[in-house]
Formats: C-alpha cells, sequence, structure tokens
C-alpha cells in the first residue's frame, strides 16, 4: 500500500505556492454525501481542488469588503423598496376603483343589477314622485283647469282642491315607480342604456344626455305609465278620456313625446321630464377622464403588477417588506375612500337641499355599494398579509405566540388521541345500550333544522345527513351485539 503523501512545506512551516492550505483542506467535501463515491480519506482530485479555491477567494473577497459599503448598499435597498410598496400600494387600491368603474359600465348584467333596485328605494321613489308630480302640475295647469270647470262662487276652493289632486298625483307616481310594472320598463331603459354607452359618453343619447354642466334622465316612460293610471282615477283631470300605451313590456314607442302631447292637449316645453342628476360644470371633463382611464387601465394595472414585483426583488428583507405592504395598502384604501367621499359630498352640495338630495344620496349609496366592499375587503387583506408576515417573522412576540400555538396543537393532538381511544372503547357499547334514543335524537334534530332551514337545498342536505347517521348508528349497535353475543 501507497502512503498518502502530504502537502509540501518550506522550512518555515508554511505551505508551497500552489498547494492547499489547512482552511482548504477543512473545506474538503466529507466522504460519502450524495454522488460521492470516493473512499473514506481519499484526496479530491484537481478539479474540485479548483472549486474550493474558488468559493474560498469568493468569501475572503466578501468578508473584505468594507462593512460600510455592505450597510450603503443594503439601506438603499431599504429604501427603494419601502418607496415602491408605497407607490404599489395606492396604485393597486386605484386600479381596484377603475376596475370596479369599467366592469359595472361595461358589462350589461352588473350594470342592470346595480341600478335595478333604484326604483324601490323610498328615498328615491320619494325623489322621483316630486319631480314627476311637479312636472305634470307644470303642463297640465291644474289650478287654471279647475278654474274653468268650477262655478265663479266656487273659486275659493280651487287651492284645496289643486293641493288634494297634487297629493293624489304624487301617491300615483310613487305608486307606479314601485310597481312590478315598472320595474320592467326601469329594466329596459338600462338594457339600451348599456348600449349606447359610448353615445352617453359623447352627449347623443336619447335617455341620457350629457352637457357641458349637467346631466339629465328621461322620466317620459314614467309619466306616461302615470298618466294611464291618472286617467282612470281622476277622468275630470283631463276633461275626455285619454289614450296611451302600456309600457309594461319595456319597449318604448319612438314617438312616445308626440302621443303624450296629444293625449294632453298641450306642447311639452323641450326640458321636460327632464331629471338633472348632477349640474356643476364638471360633468364633460370627468366623463373625459373616465374614457381615458378605460384606455390605460391595463397599462395601469400592468405597471402596478411590475411594482409589487420590482419592490419585492429589490428588498433585502422581504418579510418586511410584506408587513409595509399590508399596512400601506390598509391606509391607502382609507384614503382613497376619504377621496371618493369628499366627491360625493361635492356632488351631493350641488342638488337642492331636501327630498331630490336625500334621493340622490340613496342612489349614490345603491350604485357604490358594491365599490364599499371591495374597500372593505382590502382593507382586511391589508390587516391579514401585514399580520402574516408579522407573525412568521423573529420578533420576540411572534416566537412566543408560535410557541404556544405548537403547545396548544401538541395537547389538542393528546386530548384528541385520548378521546378518541375511549370512544372507541366506550362508544359501541353505549350505543347498544342507548340505540333507539339515539335514533330518535335524529329525528328530532333534522326536524328543527328543516324548520330552521327551509331551503330546497338546505333539506336534501339534512336528508342526506339523517340517513348517514341512522345508518351508522344502527350499524355499529348491530355489530356490538354480534360481538357480545
Amino acid at each position: 500500500m501507497t502512503a498518502t503523501p502530504s502537502p509540501a512545506t518550506s522550512p518555515g512551516g508554511q505551505p508551497t505556492a500552489g498547494q492547499p492550505t489547512a482552511a482548504d483542506q477543512s473545506l474538503a467535501p466529507e466522504p460519502h454525501h450524495d454522488g460521492d463515491t470516493r473512499p473514506p480519506g481519499a484526496v479530491p482530485d484537481d478539479d474540485e481542488l479548483v472549486r474550493l479555491r474558488a468559493e474560498v477567494a469568493a468569501l475572503r473577497e466578501r468578508l473584505a469588503a468594507p462593512p460600510r459599503q455592505r450597510t450603503g448598499i443594503t439601506t438603499a435597498r431599504r429604501f427603494v423598496a419601502a418607496t415602491l410598496v408605497v407607490i404599489a400600494a395606492f396604485a393597486l387600491v386605484t386600479s381596484v376603483v377603475g376596475l370596479w368603474a369599467a366592469r359595472t359600465t361595461l358589462e350589461t348584467d352588473r350594470w342592470v343589477a346595480t341600478v335595478a333596485p333604484l326604483p324601490q328605494d323610498p328615498k328615491v321613489s320619494a325623489a322621483v314622485a316630486e319631480y314627476a308630480t311637479t312636472e305634470l302640475f307644470r303642463v297640465l295647469d291644474v289650478d287654471q283647469r279647475l278654474r274653468e270647470v268650477l262655478p265663479p262662487q266656487a273659486g275659493f276652493v280651487v287651492g284645496p282642491l289643486t293641493g288634494q289632486m297634487r297629493e293624489q298625483v304624487r301617491r300615483t307616481v310613487d305608486t307606479v315607480l314601485t310597481s312590478d310594472r315598472f320595474q320592467a320598463i326601469w329594466v329596459g331603459l338600462n338594457q339600451e342604456l348599456h348600449q349606447r354607452l359610448l353615445a352617453v359618453i359623447e352627449g347623443e343619447s336619447d335617455l341620457i344626455t350629457a352637457r357641458d354642466d349637467r346631466i339629465q334622465i328621461n322620466l317620459l316612460p314614467l309619466i306616461n305609465q302615470v298618466l294611464r293610471e291618472l286617467s282612470a282615477e281622476l277622468p275630470t283631470l283631463f276633461g275626455k278620456q285619454i289614450s296611451l300605451p302600456d309600457l309594461s313590456s319595456g319597449e318604448i314607442p319612438a314617438n312616445l313625446r308626440a302621443r303624450v302631447e296629444s293625449a294632453l292637449g298641450v306642447a311639452l316645453p323641450a326640458n321636460f321630464a327632464q331629471f338633472t342628476v348632477y349640474d356643476a360644470g364638471q360633468l364633460q371633463a370627468a366623463q373625459e377622464a373616465v374614457a381615458t382611464a378605460k384606455r390605460d387601465l391595463a397599462i395601469f394595472v400592468g405597471a402596478t403588477i411590475v411594482l409589487l414585483l420590482a419592490a419585492f426583488a429589490i428588498s433585502p428583507l422581504r418579510r418586511r417588506t410584506a408587513v409595509q405592504l399590508g399596512i400601506w395598502l390598509v391606509i391607502a384604501a382609507v384614503a382613497i375612500t376619504a377621496i371618493l367621499r369628499a366627491i360625493r359630498r361635492q356632488v351631493l352640495a350641488e342638488v337642492p337641499d331636501g327630498v331630490y338630495r336625500d334621493g340622490v344620496d340613496a342612489a349614490l349609496t345603491t350604485v357604490l355599494s358594491s365599490l364599499r366592499e371591495r374597500g372593505t375587503q382590502l382593507i382586511w387583506i391589508g390587516i391579514a398579509l401585514a399580520l402574516i408576515a408579522y407573525l412568521v417573522g423573529p420578533g420576540v412576540l411572534p416566537v412566543w405566540l408560535r410557541r404556544q400555538v405548537r403547545r396548544g396543537a401538541a395537547g389538542g393532538v393528546r386530548w384528541t388521541r385520548t378521546g378518541a381511544g375511549a370512544l372507541a372503547t366506550r362508544g359501541p357499547g353505549f350505543v347498544v345500550r342507548y340505540l333507539d334514543p339515539l335514533r330518535i335524537v335524529g329525528l328530532v334534530v333534522a326536524g328543527i333544522l328543516a324548520l330552521v332551514f327551509s331551503s330546497w337545498t338546505a333539506l336534501l342536505i339534512i336528508l342526506v345527513v339523517l340517513v348517514a347517521y341512522e345508518v351508522t348508528v344502527t350499524l355499529i349497535g348491530r355489530g356490538q351485539q354480534e360481538r357480545l353475543a
């Protein structure tokens, strides 16, 4: 057997040039690692020595780097990552608002589902009923018509009669507005509105027109239905029996305005039944901003994703970056919610105080309800992200909490094993002794649940669970009886 040669040394005890040092030899891989077929004590080959020397040189270079330089680079990376997180959080919340607006206005089903409940809201219906009644009395001139049909001696009753008729008309408008027949008309109007969305933005829609200073909704279909009801209830109001189309099917005739004018015998004003929703000289600019946002939304969302990825790629402490993202997500959601509420207050301030402002406020609450849900979800997501990222960290509190959770989990496992053992040992005997009461208890519980949850799906689930319970109890009881026999 040949002795293993040892590294040559100089007379001073130092390794000669080209020979591995003691540190190099200590870094040699241990024998019998995965893929290492060398016998114990074998010397690494030349290629492996070269690789190990390169690793040692790289480590020495890193250790020799100035500490201040390394600290400065790390600090810069932390600052850049924190800045990107702030920008990304606000961009993310803004993207959610933009996506909500795009989906609400560009998807027919979502648009109709959003605005369909508006006529059923008491405040909205009260505002529309007041406006429609005012419009009808303006064109009908009820006061003059009463003076024409009443003798001069009865002129003193014109005012009270006008007030009573106005209240009757208002109640009729409210009844029509909240009826199922008008609901079909309202849904049809909004379906047509969605198809003309681009025309609305350009101010060319017949139903909703955008001008330099206001947006208006055409309520002539509602007036038509109200006139039909009033003709049957108050025939003397018009002096004749009027005939107008029934719009319950949702189909709106193109000549509806001309037919209403003919039935009433008056020329309707150009702005008749035009309900002004917003009037502040800012609508057109807002619509242009929305149109621009639609075009740039995809780019904005993509940029948000890039910002998030860049923040985590640059950050030297990604867990801390996740905590920061969660916190700033909550701050951004709260801040943008405050901005949207300020805009809403500005819109409401332009609406006359009273029933009209209450109606517009209720309408905005209904339309923006799904956006509020998204904001709440973002806040909870931010809180959850920050807490999870913090609790998995090395802090004193997270470590203590994790230790307590492990202890509780271990105790729960022991308790479960003990309980399962006792159940396996004593359970079958208990079932045999109380088989019939257990069956009755199952039926009683199923009956109570059926009374509480009355849907067909719930009843089916209760029935399946009851059958499984009764069969299981019966099989356990019979099996134990056979073993005892």
